[in-house]
């Protein structure tokens, strides 16, 4: 296994530890949280440029690498919903995490036919408003509860971001949508229609 896919595995096993500092109070978990997402964060730069300078973009890289990040930063939204501090709209939420659900079956499928579907352009412009809106989230999580700062305006801040990461998602999604549309007929063309199926050979008689 090459670096890049390296870090991104590191990346995926960072997610369980990220899911519990979330999820169990203790003095400093908000700060510790951050620091888990920046470096992740980090290493999914490195691994990309790593990949490129050194020739090693390989399917798998292609495949792990925006699966790792997705992992994580929906970890993130899901976790946000519940969090009394945050209480970010579920609705919201769902429309990020259905996306995701979506685009990574549609890659999945298209990989078992011998297809990689690739990071666009607006996959990466929704990867980058979905980590800033986390980074926030966990700023604004650090200084209400770790530091105890008062940060009742902080909130529609928070929210706006969430609603901007949302339209960024919706768009994104629609884009490789209509950017494989071809493949997508092609998978209905394939499945087999009810009550069309072929009848079974007529064996000959000898």
């Amino acid at each position: 296994m090459n670096l890049p896919n390296k870090l991104t595995i590191a990346r995926l096993l960072a997610t369980p530890l990220f899911v519990v500092l979330l999820t169990v109070s203790f003095t400093g978990n908000y700060t510790a949280a951050l620091i888990i997402f920046v470096l992740a964060m980090i290493t999914d730069f490195f691994d990309g440029a790593l990949a490129r300078t050194r020739g090693q973009i390989t399917d798998a890289g292609k495949l792990l690498d925006p699966l790792a990040d997705k992992i994580l930063i929906t970890s993130a939204f899901i976790i946000f919903v519940g969090l009394e501090e945050v209480r970010l709209p579920a609705w919201l939420v769902i429309i990020i995490v259905s996306r995701e659900f979506a685009i990574t079956g549609l890659r999945l499928v298209a990989a078992g036919k011998g297809k990689i579907i690739p990071a666009g352009r607006w996959g990466k412009h929704k990867t980058l408003t979905q980590v800033i809106t986390v980074s926030a989230i966990l700023v604004y999580l650090c200084l209400y509860y770790d530091s105890r700062i008062e940060m009742a305006e902080y909130r529609p801040l928070v929210l706006t971001l969430v609603a901007i990461t949302a339209a960024f998602t919706i768009i994104s999604g629609g884009y490789y949508l209509f950017r494989n549309t071809r493949f997508l007929a092609d998978l209905t063309e394939d499945s087999p229609r009810p009550g069309k199926e072929s009848p079974p050979p007529v064996e000959k008689s000898r």
